[in-house]
């Protein structure tokens, strides 16, 4: 057998994670997946080496056998570095003469520390196990020289945190995008060579990346092994994947740092962005899972039921009035909203997206009496009260922006007499420096304790392109920055929720999610694109997470028509709620969304906490995603079409993930207003119609299936599935 150093294992939840250690080199990933009944240095432990490594002694290379959690030339590794580095310049490339490790006490996780002495460079390395079966890998690196040596800083180029993944994996799915139509996937062949996908929006992006999945052919839902990357941050990113003759793939990500933005001196660190990796065997349902779970027990967010919620924007746009808002809100208190919002406009001088970003003061001219009436006549309805606001950024036509231009986050002073442009009328407010800080921070509590605010949406509506703070590339100092003022604000008021948006889901990522109790999937609410949008948001973010909304007909965005059923059909896939001008609504209309909003309290608790599942289908313009309880006593699933369908006769729905014996009664949930079937019904459709419903078991659910009706273009049947026995 091989003698390469002990193994070391960690495992949770099903899935198991093995390195090799050799001594004062950095640990190699031996295996990643299900949990197998192995321990210590058995002799299936070590016959790992000999099943796996492509070489026999003597023939042994001279570097590593295989790629290391951070893979370098030094080991023999052709790819992208793991780490680059530099001081002055130097190139500094790390020679580990000390790598301590240690498991941690639940085997859940594996802690590396690392030492170049000679280079003065120290690693800290976590890969661990979290809830859920979710990897996570977080990293720093160390400037170790003494304050009195004669060397230049260290600075670091990039830090990557990358994971294996066997060699016949083929396909590379990512995402793109545009404002307002996010995370559209991309699926092609898995490229040869290294490769590298950034993003450079100073946020995540509309059409960023998103994820990174590795699959053998096109990823389906509920079957075949899928393997997952993340990037847990909200700035510039960089994805890789690596797919070399000598090795086995790899794929990972990491912070896409500006030149010269972190220069280490002697005892500062850099401390990576957490990336996130998610391996399944069951497709990407069982991928997804492990985000949820992990996503679903963050300490930061709030866990009781999710509010519904109505937002003022696309009912009055800037066109505030307080008698018209209050029977806004009288008229949202009728039909059982839960949470009224009220969106941009309110703040001194803001009647167009032309000034006032920066000043977050009621404006008198238009609420004489400020927003007390409101907000107060608001909680007097028993609903919560939320306020829009968007912090990292101002307006020149401004009091702070004429006060105080040297707070803004742009490259001011590169030219004499340049003008940098600005993006939607707005700039960049610098929140590393202290006293831009300061003032936004102190603005928006005073007026959240003054109001009571439960609630703050809270808006980034511009690309951050030229990002210089104190002469050096600032993005990730302003993302650090944006995170401690969430962090600051939901510890000052502990009961206050937070939705990150970002022109729609252009700030979407597990990084913002350690702190925001929501986040808006898109500003587009047309139905037609927001269940493809909410269905690859969900790959990571748990449906209670993204904000879906009942937009008016025809949608803002597009200009498309749909019925109020269709619309609701899909909203009640997220954290459902308004955003239309329900005073316009005729009396019918109204007590449909009275009637909307009461399936949506009769099974969020079940929408909001159960294992979501998609269906695979052949036809291109089916839709089928269902939400099953974890003990498998009750399910929600919904089936829509999204264009014209091909055939006369349809594909069959398969339900995963009910009680084999158990017997379940199917009901069409028709309080969501009346759907078009088109010319045929099939008979257990037409029997769940019916009070008493359909009853059948949960063997014939999974293995036989419901042959699904002709659903004409833009329709949806939404199914409670639930166990008699």
């Amino acid at each position: 057998m091989f003698d390469q150093g002990p193994h070391v294992i960690a495992q949770r939840d099903g899935v198991q994670i093995i390195l090799k250690t050799p001594q004062d080199e950095m640990p190699q990933v031996v295996y990643w997946g299900k949990e197998l009944p192995l321990e210590g240095e058995s002799d299936d432990m070590q016959a790992l080496d000999a099943m796996t490594l492509r070489d026999t002694p003597p023939s042994r290379p001279d570097a590593a056998w295989r790629p290391s959690l951070l893979p370098q030339g030094a080991e023999g590794w052709s790819g992208r570095p793991g780490v680059e580095l530099s001081r002055e310049d130097a190139p500094v490339f790390v020679r580990w003469n000390s790598v301590r490790t240690e498991v941690n006490g639940e085997s859940s996780a594996v802690m590396v520390e690392a030492e170049d002495s000679a280079h003065a460079v120290g690693l800290s390395l976590r890969i661990a196990i979290e809830d859920g079966g979710l990897v996570t890998v977080k990293q720093s690196i160390r400037n170790l020289q003494h304050q009195d040596a004669d060397m230049p800083a260290l600075s670091v180029h990039w830090l990557d945190a990358v994971m294996p993944v066997p060699k016949g994996v083929d396909t590379l799915t990512q995402f793109t995008g545009r404002w307002p139509l996010e995370k559209q996937p991309s699926i092609a062949s898995l490229p040869v060579g290294s490769i590298t996908r950034d993003c450079r929006k100073g946020k995540t992006g509309h059409e960023s990346p998103w994820m990174f999945l590795l699959s053998q052919g096109k990823p389906q839902s509920q079957k075949g092994t899928v393997w997952g990357c993340h990037l847990a941050w909200s700035g510039n990113q960089t994805y890789r994947s690596d797919v070399l003759p000598q090795h086995e793939p790899v794929f990972g990500a990491g912070e896409l740092l500006g030149p010269g933005e972190v220069r280490l001196h002697a005892g500062e660190s850099y401390e990576a962005p957490t990336v996130c990796f998610s391996w399944s065997e069951h497709g990407l349902d069982g991928l997804s899972a492990r985000f949820h779970q992990w996503l679903r027990s963050m300490p930061m967010r709030a866990h009781s039921s999710r509010p519904f919620t109505l937002n003022t924007w696309e009912a009055v746009y800037f066109d505030h009035d307080e008698l018209t808002l209050m029977r806004l809100a009288d008229r949202a208190a009728m039909v059982g909203v839960e949470r009224f919002v009220l969106d941009d406009g309110w703040f001194l001088g803001r009647r167009d997206d032309t000034k006032g970003l920066g000043d977050w003061i009621v404006d008198r001219s238009v609420w004489k009496s400020g927003l007390n009436g409101l907000a107060s006549h608001v909680h007097d309805l028993g609903m919560q009260f939320g306020l829009w606001f968007e912090p990292e950024m101002v307006s020149l036509d401004s009091e702070v922006g004429r006060a105080h231009p040297e707070w803004i986050l742009a490259a001011q002073d590169a030219v004499p007499g340049r003008k940098d442009i600005s993006y939607r009328n707005q700039y960049v407010l610098d929140l590393a420096n202290e006293k831009a800080y300061e003032h936004v921070r102190s603005q928006m509590a005073a007026l959240i304790d003054e109001l009571g605010i439960d609630y703050i949406k809270w808006d980034h509506n511009r690309e951050v392109t030229e990002p210089v703070h104190d002469g050096r590339y600032g993005l990730h100092a302003q993302t650090l920055a944006c995170y401690r003022l969430f962090k600051e604000l939901k510890t000052q008021f502990p009961k206050l929720e937070i939705e990150s948006c970002a022109s729609g889901g252009a700030r979407t990522d597990a990084g913002i999610l350690a702190y925001a109790d929501r986040v808006w999937g898109s500003d587009s609410n047309d139905p037609r694109d927001r269940i493809d949008i909410q269905r690859w948001t969900e790959l990571v973010v748990p449906p209670e997470l993204i904000g879906a909304h009942i937009g008016p007909s025809p949608a803002h965005t597009t200009g498309r028509a749909a019925a109020l059923s269709y619309r609701a059909a899909i909203s009640l896939m997220g954290c459902s709620g308004l955003e239309w001008n329900i005073l316009e609504c005729s009396d019918g209309e109204l007590a449909a969304v009275k009637s909307i909003i009461g399936v949506y309290k009769r099974y969020r608790d079940l929408l909001h906490s159960g294992i979501v599942e998609h269906a695979d289908f052949a036809e291109p313009a089916l839709r089928a995603r269902g939400v099953v309880a974890p003990d498998g006593s009750h399910a929600v699933w919904t089936v829509a079409s999204v264009d014209v369908l091909r055939d006369a006769m349809q594909e069959s729905l398969h339900i995963p993930g009910l009680r084999d014996d158990g017997q379940y009664r199917l009901r069409v949930v028709r309080e969501i207003g009346e759907t078009s079937w088109g010319w045929v019904v099939p008979q257990w459709l037409s029997a769940a119609m019916e009070p008493d419903g359909f009853v059948t078991s949960g063997l014939l659910l999974r293995e036989v299936g419901l042959l699904l009706p002709t659903l004409w273009p833009l329709q949806a049947v939404m199914l409670d599935i639930e166990s008699i026995q």
